[in-house]
């Protein structure tokens, strides 16, 4: 009985744990700390406007929206998260959403909007240095 007692509060314990697990819609699990880490690299402006992003939506070049590399878009995951972007020359920061990926950005480096990128400098700067985090 005693054992039995034990290994029901265990399960009690660790539900609650379990079920405030934060997840994504394609169940993807997330964690808080992710949201503490700040990520550099370059950033870099694109058309958004072309064709839908790999998220599946077409913005505007006037919103504020983000590619991410490949290695980290995954499976989609990341799509609709918010990230803050910090041109670390000027220490000017903007807020983005992630709607796209970039297969030719390096694993930190972020392709933005002209609406996002004009932010953070002008289109003629082509690239900046960055540091970012999503929010």
């Amino acid at each position: 009985m005693y054992s039995l007692t034990t290994a029901f509060i265990t399960l009690c314990a660790i539900l609650p744990t379990t079920l405030a697990t934060p997840t994504q819609p394609n169940g993807t699990v997330t964690t808080a700390l992710e949201r503490r880490i700040t990520y550099t690299g370059e950033g870099t402006w694109y058309d958004n406007a072309i064709t839908a992003g790999a998220c599946g939506y077409q913005d505007s070049t006037s919103e504020a929206t983000v590619a991410i590399s490949t290695s980290l878009y995954g499976s989609g995951g990341y799509c609709d998260r918010y990230i803050q972007v910090t041109n670390t020359n000027t220490g000017q920061s903007a807020t983005g959403l992630t709607r796209d990926e970039c297969p030719f950005c390096d694993t930190y480096d972020l392709d933005m909007s002209p609406g996002l990128f004009e932010q953070l400098g002008t289109l003629s700067d082509g690239e900046i240095p960055i540091s970012w985090q999503f929010i």
